[in-house]
Protein backbone atom coordinates (compact mmCIF):
# COMPACT_ATOMS: atom_id res chain seq x y z
CA UNK A 1 0.00 0.00 0.00
CA UNK A 2 2.87 2.46 0.54
CA UNK A 3 4.44 2.13 -2.74
CA UNK A 4 0.97 2.30 -4.11
CA UNK A 5 0.39 5.21 -2.19
CA UNK A 6 3.55 7.38 -2.64
CA UNK A 7 3.24 6.60 -6.57
CA UNK A 8 0.06 8.58 -6.51
CA UNK A 9 1.50 11.18 -4.31
CA UNK A 10 3.67 11.68 -6.77
CA UNK A 11 1.77 11.55 -9.71
CA UNK A 12 -0.30 14.39 -8.23
CA UNK A 13 2.74 16.49 -7.02
CA UNK A 14 3.80 16.43 -10.69
CA UNK A 15 0.35 17.10 -11.98
CA UNK A 16 -0.03 20.08 -10.00
CA UNK A 17 3.31 21.49 -10.54
CA UNK A 18 2.56 21.23 -14.34
CA UNK A 19 -0.27 23.01 -14.34
CA UNK A 20 0.00 26.58 -12.85
CA UNK A 21 2.79 26.48 -15.72
CA UNK A 22 0.01 26.19 -18.23
CA UNK A 23 -2.30 28.46 -16.29
CA UNK A 24 -2.41 31.84 -15.95
CA UNK A 25 -4.86 32.33 -13.57
CA UNK A 26 -3.29 29.79 -10.49
CA UNK A 27 -1.31 31.38 -7.88
CA UNK A 28 0.60 30.21 -4.78
CA UNK A 29 -2.52 31.74 -2.72
CA UNK A 30 -5.67 31.41 -5.52
CA UNK A 31 -6.17 28.40 -7.73
CA UNK A 32 -9.07 28.37 -11.12
CA UNK A 33 -11.59 25.87 -11.12
CA UNK A 34 -9.68 23.10 -12.98
CA UNK A 35 -6.44 24.04 -10.49
CA UNK A 36 -8.35 23.41 -7.43
CA UNK A 37 -9.80 19.79 -7.67
CA UNK A 38 -5.50 19.51 -8.47
CA UNK A 39 -4.26 21.05 -5.89
CA UNK A 40 -6.96 19.02 -3.59
CA UNK A 41 -5.69 15.71 -4.31
CA UNK A 42 -2.15 16.72 -3.73
CA UNK A 43 -2.68 18.04 -0.54
CA UNK A 44 -4.83 15.13 0.52
CA UNK A 45 -2.62 12.18 -1.01
CA UNK A 46 0.93 14.08 0.98
CA UNK A 47 -1.10 14.35 4.13
CA UNK A 48 -1.94 10.85 3.88
CA UNK A 49 1.81 9.96 2.79
CA UNK A 50 3.33 11.99 6.05
CA UNK A 51 0.72 10.22 8.64
CA UNK A 52 1.93 7.04 7.06
CA UNK A 53 5.70 7.57 7.81
CA UNK A 54 4.72 8.64 11.40
CA UNK A 55 3.03 5.67 11.90
CA UNK A 56 5.63 3.53 10.51
CA UNK A 57 8.39 5.26 12.85
CA UNK A 58 5.96 5.41 15.66
CA UNK A 59 6.29 9.02 15.69
CA UNK A 60 3.06 11.05 17.94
Amino acid sequence: MAADLYTRYMAASETWRAHPQLCSACTAEERCPDGTPLWERFTRLQDAYLTHLREKKGAP
